[in-house]
């Protein structure tokens, strides 16, 4: 591809200065095919190794368009939904989230088995732009009504392959049928 600049993919300044302040300049392959689709509001099915810039590739979209809303979140909602199949990579995500995010508030929240509900269901109360969470714990929230997804307009399935092999089909999709219809998806697969 010829964009070689995250200016280029057509990124905003604010998002753009803050990754070069972190040392991010050139977009990586999946970069480069992932984001400028999702700036334009289509959906993406992502195939690249792991370490290739997979979160940068859905997160900065994420990210932009958040920067483009007013406002703030509903209670118990979140404008985002980011599915993981595993703790450790949702707290990589949510990390990696932070790192990018000039310094606009952009608000986040983990929601992950093994951990306190009660942190977590206070944590969405005011609501949150992005909730990166497994589906196991977010599917009992939802259930309890701790949480609604109605106000998600992106939706993102990191390792979606690994999801399925580990058997969070079903609960994925009640999730993701609790979402705004108009959202748009992305599927990541290492």
């Amino acid at each position: 591809m010829t964009n070689s600049t995250f200016a280029d993919l057509g990124l905003a300044a604010p998002l753009t200065d803050k990754l070069a302040s972190s040392g991010f300049t050139i977009p990586t392959p999946i970069q480069q095919q992932a984001i400028p689709p999702q700036l334009s509001g289509r959906d993406i099915l992502g195939i690249a190794q792991t370490g290739s810039g997979k979160t940068a590739a859905f997160g900065l979209p994420i990210i932009a368009g958040l920067m483009e809303l007013k406002g703030k979140p509903e209670p118990r909602s979140a404008r985002a939904l980011i599915l993981a199949p595993t703790r450790e990579l949702a707290v990589q995500i949510e990390e990696a989230l932070r790192s990018f995010s000039p310094a606009r508030r952009i608000s986040t929240a983990l929601v992950l088995g093994g951990v306190s509900r009660y942190a977590q269901i206070q944590k969405l109360a005011g609501g949150v732009d992005i909730l990166i969470a497994t589906p196991g714990r977010l599917k009992d929230l939802v259930d309890d009504r701790k949480v609604r997804l109605d106000e998600v307009r992106w939706l993102v399935l990191d390792e979606a392959d690994r999801m399925l092999d580990m058997g969070f089909i079903k609960p994925v999709r009640e999730i993701a049928a609790k979402t705004n219809p108009k959202r748009q998806t992305a599927l990541v697969s290492a």
